[in-house]
């Protein structure tokens, strides 16, 4: 069932609500404002439940809003953005622009939701959305470029997502080849790209974030592995989701104008001052082997460079994790 909007909104104050005051309001019975409650729940929404008190948010419900996240944006890269689209649920907001790239859409049409039912992550994991807590935008581009001249994208996203996170005031963050943002080791934001093209021809890319900004705790056991947020990183309550979206919006925009221009060059020297494999012992494991050596970075297409027994080879795909030493 979609998440009940109406009750939200009586309970946006953040104050207890009795059933029968939310009923009244709502047009419902007791028993229908328990069972919208529990859609919520469903949805990954905290609602406090307390006998002769009612029913209060866990947390405070900050929507967004298309008209503040446009204002926000620096005057420089409104140009880039085409329209804006804002769902308060969907399957996947990549998924939703693949179908609009399909029916024309134009380059620089970004999507937000409050809750993603199909959010993905790299090799098909899903990525745990619960409503009106985190960040999830994707952002379609057209490039006049074939694949090949793509390569090395995602790295230019991860530079632009972890510089939104440090404009807001956190320090310690770092990159994981090809497309994690970590700090401290635990995961903080993903990216993923979809791509459709001719061997030669135009280019048309979908980019997807996802940013933590305040997990609720039933959506957290969900998560299969370390993890962190905004809100459990900054020493007051992180700014409203409002501008944090304006600030990634507009760094991704930069980045894939930017990229379109001059590939991943300027991005290459960002990358590697924060690159949390760079002289790490690394297991890359590929489709049909597991490859162990010591990373050393990136070359000029963004593929990983790799040293084992005395050679640097560089592989453009597979995943990656830090051995232990002894």
């Amino acid at each position: 069932m979609p998440v009940p909007l109406p009750l939200l909104t009586l309970l946006a104050d953040g104050r207890f609500h009795s059933g029968a005051a939310l009923g009244d309001a709502l047009g419902v019975t007791r028993s229908a404002v328990w069972k919208a409650v529990q859609v919520c729940s469903e949805h990954g929404i905290d609602i406090h439940s307390v006998r002769g008190k009612g029913y209060r948010l866990a947390q405070e419900l900050d929507l967004l809003q298309q008209d503040r996240i446009v204002s926000q944006l620096d005057m420089s890269v409104r140009p880039l953005l085409g329209d804006l689209e804002i769902h308060h649920e969907i399957d996947s907001t990549s998924k939703h622009l693949l179908r609009l790239a399909a029916d024309g859409a134009a380059t620089g049409t970004a999507c937000f939701a409050e809750a993603q039912t199909g959010g993905r992550g790299r090799r098909g994991r899903s990525w745990v959305s619960p409503f009106g807590s985190n960040i999830y935008l994707s952002v379609l581009w057209r490039f006049a470029q074939g694949p090949a001249a793509l390569s090395g994208l995602s790295l230019a996203i991860g530079v632009a997502v972890l510089e939104t996170v440090q404009a807001l005031g956190i320090d310690g963050g770092g990159l994981k080849w090809p497309n994690d943002v970590l700090w401290n080791g635990r995961k903080l934001a993903g990216v993923l790209l979809d791509l459709s093209a001719e061997a030669g021809g135009p280019s048309t890319v979908v980019v997807g974030v996802g940013l933590n900004v305040r997990m609720p705790d039933s959506a957290a056991l969900s998560i299969d592995q370390p993890w962190v947020d905004l809100h459990s990183l900054l020493p007051v309550a992180p700014p409203s989701r409002n501008f944090i979206a304006a600030q990634l919006l507009g760094r991704v925009l930069a980045a894939l104008s930017e990229f379109e221009r001059e590939g991943l060059t300027p991005f290459q020297a960002r990358w590697a001052r924060w690159d949390c494999l760079a002289g790490q012992p690394v297991a890359l494991l590929l489709p049909t082997q597991r490859i162990t050596g010591r990373a050393q970075g990136i070359d000029a297409t963004g593929a990983l460079l790799l040293e084992t027994e005395g050679q640097v080879r560089a592989y453009a795909s597979g995943e990656v994790s830090v051995r232990a030493t002894a």
